[in-house]
This record gives C-alpha cells, structure tokens and sequence, in this order.
C-alpha cells in the first residue's frame, strides 16, 4: 500500500539517506539470483535452523516489535500484536517444523499401466528468489508468514515493508540482518518508486498483501518479467446473518472482528446483512457487544488507532458522505466520548446505506459498519452474488441447510462459520482470495508449495512397451490402439 502523508524522517533508521534506485535493487537482487542458480538447495537441517532463528530472535524481541507498531500507528493494543503479529507468526513457524520433513520429501504418483514398470514422482525444489512486499496494517506478521514459508521450501528473499510503518520496518532490518546473510534476506525501504521499481525485479515469485488497487500495479510490473504472483488483497467481506440466528452470538463475534485493531484488518467483516425484521435488534446486540467489550474507547489500551492522519480522514469522509445523503450512523462508544484530536476514531453502524456511497463502494478498513436488510436469504445471497467475489465470508446461524446455502451458492476467498476471521490461523486451511481479492494461496502446506516448484519426474524403466510409439508404425501398434482407443 502506498501514501501520500510524509514520514517523520526521524523515525526511520534510513533518515537522510536516497532511497535505494532500481540500481541499487539489482545489486542486491543479483548476488542472490547467481546462488540461487549455481548453489546448492539448503538442507532441511539448514532450514530447520533458520526458521529456528528466526523465532528465537522474535521471541526475545516480542517488547520491542509491539512497542515499534503502537509507535507507528500512534497506539496499537499491545495484546493486539502479540495476537496478531507474535503468535500467528510463530504458529506458522511451529507448524512448518512439525512438517518439513513431509513436505520437502518426493511424492510418488501412480502410473498409467501402458507406462509401467516407470515411476513418477513430485520433487520439491526452491524457486529462486522470492520477492515479499507487506502491507502496513500487520506490519510484522503479513511480511514474517511468508518469509517462513520461502524459507522452509529453500529459497532466497527480499523484503519491502509499507512506507506507513517505517520504524516496525527498521525493527525487521535489524532482525533479518541479525539471523541471515544478506544473501539471503535482505530488507529495503521506501516509498512507491521503491515498491514499483521492487516489482519489476526478475524474482522467481513475487508474495504481495495489500489493496486491490495496488495489487494491479503489482502485477501489471512483474508481467514484464513473466513473474508468478500470489497476490493477497482484500475487498468487501460480508457477514450474513441468516433468519433465526442468535443475533447476541452473531453481533459479538461481528464486532469483535470489526473493532480488532479498530477495523484495520483485511477479513475484517466489511459489513453485515441481516433479516430486515432483525435490524433493530442486531444494532441494539451490537451496542451491547462494544460497551461490553471497550467501555471507554480514547484512552482504551486495547482500543488500537488509526495508522495516520490521511486514512482517519478518508474514513471521516466516509461517514459524512454517508450522513449526508441520508443514511443514519449510530456511534458505537458507550461512553459518549470525543474524538476530536485523537488518532482513534469511534466505532459506529451506517443504517439504510445505498449502492452509490463510498461506504458502499470501497473497503472501509475501519471501524465502520454497514448494515444492510434483506427480506429472503436468496435476496441476500443474491447481493453478495451480484458484488466482486470477498476475501472472506462469515454466514451465521444455527439452521444448517440455511447456512449451508449461503456457503455453497456463494464463491469467497475463504469462509467462518458463525464467527470472524479466525479461519486465518487454521495452518491446515490455505489461505487466499478469489478474482478481485486476490490470487495463490498459502499458508500450512499450500505455503511452502506456493514457494516451490513441485517438479513432476517420470523415471523409465529398462524394459518397457514405448517401442511401440516410434516409427515405423506397425500392425503391433494399431492392434495396441484399436484396445487404446475404442470405437463408439
């Protein structure tokens, strides 16, 4: 993701010095891409090493991780990154060693019998150079899960934090230059020249998480090079809550996604659709659910800010354009607080919202809420339908079959039922979007084959029958496909 606010040049290790040009990227791509061709693959005794490194350097460095991102963002809930950031990451990391072993090892996969007694077989082999660009709102996590899977499957990598964070990004240089070699990782920094002339290296695979909008450029810079992309966006994820559901379950887990690191998520639910004759009560069970949970909100150390001042004003916006063509917003603190001159902002729901505001049109990534009736779950299948495909999906309910509907006749990047955003710590799920949220997926098993090329190999038998496919062709072989190939 990318910004037009300034960065105090202070916060950065890098304060005073150029941004590095695509020159200066190629002399750290290059030494890279010549061991990636004429090495050897590292060993999973090696890998195994460095993913061991990794997580005992974030584990002595948990304080100052959390402590760089609530810089950063002007406060970030200190529980919130060791969730999010710490745990997430490291669980990656736990779930990778448990399982190198089995992913790096050959495959065998059966043969026809006209081809037998040949083998085939998958072998995992690294790419090369992998390319890892972060986004800002999970500053650590987004750019640490994929590097241990690059990692594990062998590869080398270069890392592009957001210009957002720019002192978690000095953090992770620290870091990666602590654990490995620069021939290994490297980290660079800066703006959007830096992150666009960064695509445009010839990497083996290039690993984007940030916006849709940007996810383009991305792409559109790596096709020069015929670079594969795993791109992972975002986009408008929708919460349904089904007729008969418990709207006191649903509200709570809703808001406890939306309101975690105040909304800044990417499956964060995006807004809710809800039985029209459910509205008013889902509303007053979501007022009940925020109090519970932040029963004051400007001075709340779990209450995270938003990142700077340019994204709160485009939320701001958001609301007052919403307000004033005619949709309701009801304030979520309990506590009837001001925010003026804060870095937070206040929850709030936005009732009878149309089609044609931005609160509508554009993934919030805040905590704002839209509130969407519907008469029928087919109407409100059909609205999900009718909108680009979501990250993710959060059906609610206990009907089975309704819920199952909305899980069948829907296509999302990933889906939670009867709660938000956990299926993204489920290792053993990949993870990714669909279309317009994204592409390529990770995580568990899918991450490491996601880093690697799963190298199909047939080996040949001494004896075999493939005689009878080189000329000259004879009566052997058309006695052979008239069995091959029957007539109808």
């Amino acid at each position: 993701m990318t910004t037009d606010v300034p960065i105090d040049p202070k916060s950065s290790v890098d304060a005073g010095t150029a941004e590095p040009g695509e020159a200066e990227l190629r002399a750290l791509f290059e030494p890279m891409h010549r061991a990636s061709r004429h090495g050897t693959a590292r060993s999973y005794e090696a890998r195994i090493g460095d993913l061991e490194r990794l997580a005992n350097t974030m584990l002595r460095r948990q304080d100052d991780i959390a402590r760089a991102i609530s810089e950063d963002f002007g406060h970030r809930s200190r529980h919130e990154t060791l969730i999010a950031e710490i745990f997430v990451t490291l669980q990656s990391i736990e779930h990778t060693r448990e399982h190198l072993a089995e992913w790096m090892s050959p495959g065998a996969r059966p043969v026809r019998w006209l081809f037998q007694p040949g083998r085939a077989e998958i072998i995992p082999q690294p790419l090369g150079v992998v390319g890892i660009i972060g986004p800002w709102n999970y500053p650590f996590q987004l750019l640490g899960a994929p590097l241990v899977y690059a990692l594990a499957a062998g590869n080398r990598v270069m890392l592009k934090p957001s210009e957002f964070v720019p002192r978690i990004s000095a953090l992770i240089a620290d870091i990666v230059q602590e654990c490995f070699p620069p021939d290994q990782v490297c980290l660079v920094q800066g703006g959007p020249k830096v992150a666009e002339a960064f695509s445009r290296l010839p990497f083996d695979l290039l690993f984007f998480t940030g916006s849709t909008r940007v996810g383009k450029h991305v792409m559109r810079a790596a096709a020069d090079n015929l670079t594969p992309v795993v791109l992972e966006l975002g986009g408008k994820s929708p919460a349904v809550v089904t007729p008969g559901a418990s709207l006191s379950r649903a509200a709570t887990s809703i808001i406890t996604g939306k309101l975690f690191n105040a909304g800044q998520t990417c499956i964060a639910p995006d807004y809710a659709l809800v039985p029209r004759s459910a509205r008013d009560a889902f509303v007053a069970e979501c007022k009940a659910a925020a109090a519970r949970m932040y029963p004051t909100l400007v001075d709340n150390p779990d209450y995270t800010s938003i990142v700077n001042a340019h994204h709160r004003g485009r939320l701001v916006a958001l609301l007052e354009e919403a307000r004033a063509r005619g949709a309701t917003v009801v304030p979520l603190g309990p506590a009837g607080e001001s925010f003026e001159g804060s870095p937070k902002l206040g929850p709030a729901l936005v009732l009878d919202a149309d089609d044609t505001m931005g609160v509508m049109q554009e993934e919030i990534f805040g905590p704002i809420l839209p509130v969407v009736a519907y008469d029928s779950l087919d109407d409100a299948i059909a609205y999900v339908n009718d909108r680009p495909r979501p990250l993710a999906l959060y059906p609610f309910g206990d009907d089975r079959a309704a819920v199952q509907a909305v899980v069948d006749r829907t296509v999302s990047g990933g889906v939670a039922v009867n709660e938000t955003m956990v299926h993204f710590a489920q290792e053993d799920l990949p993870f990714g979007g669909v279309g317009p949220s994204g592409m390529g997926h990770y995580h568990g098993r899918e991450g490491f084959e996601a880093m690697s090329k799963m190298k199909p190999v047939f080996h040949q038998a001494r004896v075999n029958g493939t005689f009878l496919l080189r000329p000259p062709y004879g009566p052997v072989l058309d006695t052979a496909l008239r069995a091959l190939i029957p007539r109808r």
